[in-house]
């Protein structure tokens, strides 16, 4: 990490941190934050993700940028993709503040946002604006007073959907009532159903995935894996964040809403290996929750995941955290003369049997 990035960090971390999110963003956009302008890539990096060709596995989850605004910037932070969002039909403020908590001394943040943003209209002209690059994709989700939340699903998509490169459905956000009620085998596949046919009538088709909770039985990952593979989705996104505390330290531990960081990776993980198993293989998998270096993103590729994405690790590492797990992903492949496809899934069992 340069000295103008701990500089930068230490400052950001004096404050509030939803403030500091907000001031994190308006740098980007300002041009203050060093970036490193192209993704760090290689043959061994390169990778063909639902019909996306990223430069490199390593992705932007979604929630930092939720409404577009520094696109062109997070385009050249070194990502081989990122998802933006979420964006929901109308604009909503989402929770009373506060409502982000670092956990610093467990590597970790909660929040309770709510899908605050500006919604999809807004956000859909953003992205027509953004630069040609890497893969750019849009968190979908539903107004929190909406009388029809599935139907909200399919409207942000006819309304944003030609505007990104591939849309996933949030259904596993723990900060909006009765959300994950949506993750239910009958519920989840007609919402997914009324996606995928607008999704269809767009004018190029975009590759739709579905995230799911970290807080899911093995009966509930078989529903969502059948589920999955019925509605032939292009991808599942595992995890979002947790409402689990076990283990914390920090004072803000019992603070309410989704968990995410380090203390989330083992729940995380082991979710996605599950999933892996669940649905032989069949359905490209994007790994998220805990990844803060170049060996967690390699145990998310060994359990099962073609791409990771990571979010919270930013707010302690900086922006050079991108740079430092890809090229460490790509010496482990070259000095082990192995390949992404080969690693996938090489440790399933090893995550089963924890």
């Amino acid at each position: 990490m340069k000295l103008v990035e701990r500089i930068g960090l230490a400052a950001l971390h004096r404050l509030d941190p939803e403030r500091a999110h907000d001031l994190s963003i308006r740098a980007l956009s300002s041009g203050l934050v060093p970036l490193p302008g192209a993704p760090v890539t290689s043959d061994r990096l390169r990778t063909r993700l639902a019909g996306l060709d990223l430069p490199n596995p390593v992705g932007l989850a979604a929630g930092y940028d939720k409404n577009a605004k520094a696109v062109a910037p997070l385009m050249r932070a070194g990502f081989g993709f990122i998802e933006l969002g979420a964006a929901t039909p109308r604009p909503q403020p989402g929770n009373p503040q506060p409502r982000l908590f670092r956990l610093t001394s467990d590597r970790a943040i909660i929040n309770r946002f709510g899908f605050n943003n500006e919604g999809a209209q807004a956000i859909a002209a953003r992205l027509e604006a953004r630069p040609k690059g890497i893969p750019v994709g849009l968190n979908i989700g539903a107004n929190k007073d909406s009388t029809d939340r599935a139907a909200d699903f399919a409207t942000v998509v006819e309304i944003a959907g030609a505007s990104a490169d591939f849309l996933t459905v949030n259904v596993s956000s723990p900060n909006t009532e009765r959300l994950r009620d949506l993750q239910g085998a009958d519920a989840l596949a007609a919402l997914l159903q009324g996606v995928l046919q607008v999704r269809d009538q767009l004018p190029q088709r975009r590759p739709v995935f579905l995230k799911i909770a970290p807080d899911l039985d093995d009966r509930e990952i078989a529903d969502i894996a059948a589920v999955a593979r019925a509605c032939r989705i292009d991808g599942i996104i595992a995890t979002n964040t947790t409402l689990s505390r076990d283990g914390l330290s920090s004072p803000h531990a019992g603070q309410t809403g989704g968990l995410s960081g380090q203390p989330l990776f083992q729940r995380s993980t082991a979710v996605l290996a599950r999933l892996y198993q669940a649905t032989d293989g069949a359905i490209p998998l994007i790994g998220v929750g805990g990844v803060a270096s170049a060996d967690d993103a390699w145990q998310k590729i060994r359990a099962g995941a073609s791409a990771v994405q990571i979010y919270s690790a930013l707010i302690y590492h900086g922006f050079s955290l991108v740079t430092r797990i890809a090229n460490g992903l790509d010496e482990r492949l070259r000095a082990e003369g192995r390949t992404l496809d080969d690693l996938r899934g090489s440790g399933v069992n090893d995550w089963l049997q924890r």
